[in-house]
């Protein structure tokens, strides 16, 4: 692929990603601007057949989101395609995943909470704001561009090498480790009505990113060795000062 079809690519593959962000707030905060969002339209399906389907496509998003950021993968996947475009790649599949399970996704209308205080409703809407927020705000502090590919296709377009990542503790990451997870749990679960779908989204989800976590944290040890570690020692992981790591023996 040439330098100016890479950056093309990698353009495209970006604007599919943020149109599917983009969705992901209006189906995750159920807003009717969308054809349809995790509570809505309801259809015939039993709640047995609704679980078993929603927890298929939620694993299918989990599978294809972290088996393809572990760095065997990577190494393996980089001898089919072509460096420069390589998270290009990652972000429209993940998008694509994103997209299936908004397809086929089967809304489950049982109610588990319903809030009708003015504020108490305010307050979980607001913090459903918050934590998509800082969803986008982390990505900024790290490097939205190369988290989403379009640097690599513009340094291969330039003729420029990347550099060598390094561990940095920008802003909110001098209290947590993974703000944009945090933000992740706080746009799931802070819904001033609780369905049954949304339940079972926001506890998968949350499921997957802690076990996500797991392996990531392990990548980025083997990654800044003894940096990392200390991070970790010092951080918490989603919430400030819980989840620090003892100090190895």
């Amino acid at each position: 692929m040439s330098r100016a079809l890479s950056l093309i690519f990698a353009i495209v593959c970006y604007a599919i990603f943020f149109a599917t962000f983009l969705y992901l707030i209006a189906f995750v905060g159920n807003f009717g601007i969308v054809p349809k969002t995790v509570d809505g339209p309801v259809t015939s399906m039993t709640t047995g057949g609704a679980v078993m389907i929603d927890l298929a496509l939620i694993a299918l998003f989990g599978v294809q989101h972290s088996v393809m950021a572990r760095p065997g993968f990577k190494r393996a996947w980089t001898g089919i395609v072509p460096a420069p475009i390589e998270r290009s790649v990652y972000v429209l599949l993940a998008s694509l995943a994103l997209i299936v399970l908004f397809l086929f996704w089967q809304p489950i209308d049982s109610v588990i909470w319903s809030v009708d205080n003015p504020i108490g409703y305010d307050l979980l809407f607001g913090l459903f704001w918050v934590g998509f927020g800082l969803v986008l705000v982390s990505t900024f502090l790290i490097n939205h561009f190369e988290l989403f590919g379009l640097q690599q296709a513009w340094f291969h377009s330039r003729h420029r090498q990347e550099q060598a990542p390094e561990l940095r503790e920008p802003s909110l990451y001098r209290f947590v480790r993974h703000p944009m997870m945090l933000g992740f749990f706080l746009a799931f679960w802070a819904t001033p009505e609780m369905s049954g779908g949304h339940l079972l989204l926001a506890a998968a989800m949350s499921i997957y990113i802690l076990i996500a976590l797991h392996y990531e944290e392990r990548d980025l040890v083997g990654l800044f060795g003894a940096d990392y570690e200390n991070y970790r020692t010092r951080v918490g992981m989603l919430i400030p000062g819980i989840g620090r790591r003892k100090p190895a023996a």
